[in-house]
């Protein structure tokens, strides 16, 4: 019987995976929704997100992996804030659906052949949930950054991660995506990873989503 019968008779029952979730930077983009201005003084421990955001955006550059951004009406809530670097992004597309997949950014997966995407961002429940399943329904892996995903309301946090886990996504932290694109310690990359866990090594340790 397949999986996809069992779980239709019984939905309590785990997903059965074929893959291990494997990471290839030829084969993976960063997504990073709506981290604006506007939501600065709301969103729950805002400087941790922002933190995490910041070193996924000097990956993305080191290991050439291409980040695509999005900003929520961004005439009303402003642009990214300044502190995360996104002038390399490929695509940084204004939006008023809630999730990240618009017509444009489909395009643009099929262009890169893209397999995975690591997705992080605000806000957990709205924007990054809608963006998760779309990218499921549509065969992509999807790994979601726990250190970098927040809300308004902190419990919408735990809830939407545990939704994103039940329908097929996997819920990592940064640094454990880090040292899976890299790989090796002989890659002439590692150093300046290595170099990176290092910067951001006293942000992680006070980061509010990690440690609640």
């Amino acid at each position: 019987m397949s999986s996809t019968v069992v779980r239709a008779l019984n939905p309590f029952t785990p997903l059965l995976r074929t893959t291990v979730g494997r990471l290839a930077p030829s084969t993976t983009a960063f997504f990073l929704c709506d981290i604006q201005e506007r939501f600065r003084t709301t969103i729950h421990a805002f400087p941790s997100l922002v933190q995490v955001a910041q070193k996924m955006s000097h990956v993305s550059q080191h290991l050439s992996i291409p980040l695509i951004v999005t900003e929520q009406y961004p005439a009303k809530l402003g642009s990214t804030v300044a502190e995360i670097p996104i002038d390399h992004a490929i695509l940084n597309e204004p939006k008023t659906k809630f999730s990240m997949v618009t017509d444009t950014v489909q395009e643009k997966l099929k262009e890169l052949g893209v397999k995975s995407v690591v997705l992080y961002g605000m806000e957990s429940h709205v924007c990054v949930l809608q963006t998760c399943l779309d990218l499921l329904e549509r065969g992509v892996e999807v790994h979601v950054l726990a250190d970098g995903v927040s809300s308004i309301n902190h419990p919408e946090i735990q809830i939407a991660l545990e939704r994103m886990r039940q329908e097929g996504a996997r819920i990592v932290s940064s640094e454990s995506v880090l040292f899976q694109l890299t790989g090796d310690a002989s890659s002439p990359l590692f150093a300046r990873i290595r170099d990176l866990v290092k910067e951001y090594q006293q942000a992680m340790r006070d980061n509010k989503l990690l440690f609640k």
